[in-house]
């Protein structure tokens, strides 16, 4: 809780002299440097408040949001701040390719850690797809005739998680934090208000449940005293649809921060900010983990936000996947000298405009892009690849849909699009292990509803 403080408060034009009192709000983001009260008063503050603050049609969809939540609202430019790797922090010598294994994603986020990741020119913070926080500054230029005579500042954190594997329950958690004055202020009439909800689902015949802790309306006095809120969401299993009894449902989660000025101050009131949003999505799926429940079917499937998710893979000295990591790092790096040959190689995977897709429910698909793979390691490599105990690796891999095989099935798309390179059978092998603990690790589901991309360490 912030330290207590002293304030001096002007809460009437009467208390004043009848002088006109007005106040000003804007919502900035979270790490945006705001003027002090010397700038304020000597004429260039408001200025540098305009520079910063969000606009009426400002951007709240993270630019890594995927799925039908993508379409929601205006999308962001600037990319999220992410959680650094996970895999390849030291050698795994230690593990032998069939003891290996993905690490299970983060699934809470501090406030700490949201602010740390909030403090830069990033408006939210993924820490895994189970992990996510936003935030809002509001700051308050409060003024006479004669000018700028106080402001007050406080930021909105929200971070929504999903804590327990099997738990279809997401939950959004408000802190109210890093309350300033400086100056005369009416901030202890000053209202804040703090909502959440689901602003778009689908299927729109969904219905979700919510916590009745949101909204809330509280002085700035009591917030300072209360400020932590955690709102609930959660979809029943049986409301949603997919290929393959999946039971997708996609929402946006909007939050909203209102600040009301005391009586007697003159300025737009209540002003409303939004955060950015959030995208959970909740499914059923038959080849994920849950899929019955335990024995509840009321509670089968899981939750997860709806962000395009990182695959790492560690190309150290030692790493059981090395091989196949610098197999995918030679792709990204320089796809021309890669096999098949193709002038005009373009190997998608490593951005978020070029995202990969899971493929789990074709399987005659998934068989032709292996195929496809195998055929061209032969062609180049001959018939006697395998001496040795190699494999014929291929990325993007056959179990997506820009494996091999694509142009098969996508007459639009530039053929040769791939590589595939013979590497030793255990590396190939841990990779394959280690890809299918990512699937079912981060809820990745089939089609191109989902996405992935992939970081070499």
């Amino acid at each position: 809780m912030a330290a207590a403080i002293t304030l001096r408060v002007a809460t009437s034009a009467a208390a004043e002299g009848n002088e006109q009192l007005t106040a000003r709000t804007f919502m900035v983001a979270p790490g945006a440097s705001t003027p002090s009260l010397a700038e304020l008063k000597a004429g260039t503050g408001m200025a540098k408040l305009a520079t910063v603050a969000a606009p009426e049609d400002a951007a709240t969809t993270p630019m890594e949001v995927v799925g039908p939540a993508a379409s929601y609202g205006k999308r962001a430019t600037t990319p999220a701040a992410v959680a650094p790797a996970q895999m390849g922090a030291a050698p795994l010598t230690f593990l032998s390719p069939a003891a290996v294994s993905y690490p299970e994603p983060a699934r809470m986020v501090t406030l700490a850690e949201c602010k740390q990741n909030l403090a830069g020119a990033s408006q939210v913070y993924v820490k895994s797809r189970f992990a996510v926080c936003t935030g809002l500054k509001v700051t308050t230029v409060w003024e006479k005739q004669s000018g700028a005579v106080g402001t007050s500042t406080y930021t909105v954190y929200v971070r929504g998680t999903v804590p327990k594997e099997g738990d279809r329950t997401t939950y959004f958690d408000y802190d109210v934090t890093d309350f300033t004055v400086v100056g005369s202020t009416g901030v202890s009439g000053l209202k804040i208000g703090l909502k959440g909800g689901i602003a778009a689902d689908w299927p729109a015949a969904a219905t979700p449940v919510t916590s009745k802790t949101l909204p809330v309306t509280k002085t700035w006095l009591e917030m300072q005293s209360n400020p932590h809120f955690t709102h609930s969401v959660r979809y029943a299993p049986g409301q949603g649809t997919g290929a393959g009894a999946a039971d997708v449902v996609a929402a946006v989660y909007q939050p909203e921060v209102t600040s009301t000025l005391p009586a007697g101050w003159v300025g737009e009131s209540p002003k409303t900010g939004k955060p950015f949003m959030f995208a959970p999505r909740w499914d059923a799926a038959s080849y994920l983990r849950n899929s019955t429940g335990a024995g509840n079917p009321a509670n089968k499937g899981g939750a997860a936000f709806s962000m395009i998710a990182t695959l790492e893979y560690s190309s150290k000295p030692g790493a059981p996947e090395q091989a196949v990591a610098e197999h995918i790092k030679q792709a990204f790096a320089n796809p021309k000298a890669t096999k098949p040959l193709n002038a005009l190689k373009n190997v998608p995977g490593d951005t978020i405009q070029e995202p990969l897709h899971r493929l789990f429910l074709d399987q005659k698909r998934l068989d032709r892009n292996r195929a496809v793979s195998v055929r061209e390691c032969k062609r180049y490599w001959g018939a006697n690849y395998t001496d040795g105990g190699k494999e014929c690796d291929e990325f993007p891999f056959a179990s997506t849909y820009e494996g091999s095989a694509i142009d098969e099935y996508d007459p639009h798309v530039e053929k040769n699009n791939f590589s595939v390179q013979p590497i030793p059978g255990d590396q190939n092998g841990a990779g394959g292990t280690l890809l299918r603990g990512f699937y079912n690790a981060n809820r990745i589901i089939d089609g191109l509803e989902d996405g992935f991309i992939v970081k070499i360490n």
